[in-house]
């Protein structure tokens, strides 16, 4: 699963952070430091903190769980 934050839209809300803190964190009052291949058992937290970004600035890759399919297609 990769991960995508905008930074230009993100404006510190923190939702992020609170509802996957394995994935997410504030570093200071609003830089947001994330990484960007979230493990697989995070995926029902990502999938809460995509859907409360207050701004939309979050896209998930592989979050609908396709992906593995989508890869495995592409190498035909």
């Amino acid at each position: 699963m990769r991960l995508v934050v905008d930074l230009n839209k993100c404006q510190g809300y923190a939702q992020c952070a609170f509802l996957a803190p394995d994935v997410f964190a504030m570093h200071g009052d609003e830089a947001l430091i994330y990484n960007p291949h979230a493990p697989e058992e995070q995926r029902e937290r990502l999938a809460r903190a995509v859907a409360a970004c207050p701004v939309q600035a979050i896209t998930a890759d592989g979050l609908d769980g396709t992906e593995g399919a989508e890869e495995a297609s592409d190498a035909r």
